[in-house]
């Protein structure tokens, strides 16, 4: 079921040659020849001027490595990333179009790209955060994708960042929103004041009731981090996912010693309408200590059940046996076999990237594919469609 090699088909030999400059994060850069990528080295993440100024001679590698003729660059929607506007100048220089690719799409992309998949896919892409086609940050993403033509059928509940990226550091800020969201936000100050500061917290809570710097986000990987500083495993994360590292963590510790639970179906949660909040993250603020590990584990498994029935309905209304896995979030182990096993059970086929992984590393690959898909069927624009169904 999983591809991986590259064989080249009659319909990726047709496809224009594109570069693409990746994102944000793990940024690396892919050329796509003939269907089949040409990599750059992996730079790192492009807050690094090491990283950007890697980027631009990798870029200038691929050119005079590969010597085709360009025939579009693309990138990434978000207009402030180097990567952005170094794709910009390329394309400037190249006398080619720029072509930005909505990051979520580009995710479901690289895998139908990875595994040569023809025809509609369902995907699902969590992660911490991309740029949205309206302008907020999306990460909880359930996708209709065809080619250059793709759909957001629906998405996380969204959760307000208190600080704004800030939010995405300190894990009990995203606790404390989900309080607010919740109607509970009395209660931020008693529960997180002691270690973070009274001030603090009772700041934070302001800021939530007024809207004060508080962008909202879809975020999958901030719903991690809620889940983490609702139970006090993180409340400051100084690397990357650790909240959610810590929460996996904790949830297979029980997990190894509970395998039953893991045959059984997750607690039933009607994701169509939108009680995802309350059904998963409204019971972890009551759990006493010593059964964090337990009520880390339900998280996995209520959300893992309720994203594979997702993903379910939306392939049985489109008409479509395939999903696809993509973004950060999937490297969770216990998200990423459940709702793959939930969805295979079903009869469906699920892929996910093997290449370069789930994460936004392998993000090009699909961006080069959308816009070399675009180019093919002579459209200057992507064609997507928006609902606002929530989970």
């Amino acid at each position: 079921m999983l591809r991986t090699d590259w064989r080249m088909t009659m319909s990726t030999a047709a496809l224009p040659t594109v570069l693409a400059f990746g994102a944000w994060l793990k940024n690396a850069a892919c050329l796509l020849v003939d269907g089949e990528p040409r990599w750059s080295a992996l730079h790192g993440d492009l807050g690094d001027p090491a990283a950007c100024a890697a980027l631009e001679a990798s870029v200038g590698q691929l050119l005079a490595m590969h010597g085709r003729s360009i025939a579009a660059v693309a990138h990434d929607l978000h207009p402030d990333f180097f990567s952005t506007r170094l794709a910009v100048e390329f394309a400037e220089r190249l006398g080619v179009p720029a072509i930005g690719v909505q990051h979520h799409h580009a995710h479901i992309a690289a895998v139908v790209a990875e595994h040569g998949i023809e025809g509609p896919v369902i995907g699902l892409a969590l992660d911490g955060v991309g740029l949205g086609s309206d302008g907020a940050a999306w990460g909880g993403e359930l996708l209709w994708v065809h080619g250059a033509a793709w759909e957001r059928l629906g998405h996380l509940q969204p959760l307000s960042l208190p600080g704004g990226d800030r939010a995405a550091k300190e894990p009990w800020r995203m606790a404390a929103s989900a309080l607010h969201a919740l109607g509970r936000g009395q209660e931020i100050s008693p529960r997180f004041g002691a270690a973070v500061g009274e001030t603090i917290a009772s700041g934070v809570l302001q800021m939530l009731q007024r809207g004060l710097n508080c962008p909202t986000t879809s975020s999958a990987g901030r719903w991690f981090d809620a889940a983490a500083g609702a139970l006090g495993l993180c409340l400051h994360q100084s690397d990357e996912a650790q909240a959610a590292i810590a929460l996996e963590a904790a949830a297979q510790r029980w997990l190894v010693q509970h395998p039953e639970a893991e045959a059984s179906h997750g607690a039933a949660i009607d994701s169509h309408n939108n009680l995802m909040l309350e059904a998963l993250l409204a019971p972890l603020f009551g759990v006493e200590k010593g059964h964090q590990d337990q009520a880390a584990a339900g998280f996995h498994l209520g959300l893992s059940d309720a994203l594979a029935d997702w993903a379910i309905r939306a392939a049985t209304a489109r008409g479509s046996r395939t999903v696809c896995l993509g973004g950060g979030c999937f490297f969770n182990r216990i998200l990423r076999e459940r709702v793959t096993s939930r969805l295979q059970a079903e009869g469906l086929s699920v892929y996910r990237p093997l290449d370069k992984g789930c994460g936004d590393g392998g993000l090009a690959l699909g961006q080069a594919w959308v816009a070399a898909q675009q180019l093919r069927a002579g459209s200057s624009r992507q064609s997507k469609k928006e609902t606002t169904t929530c989970v």
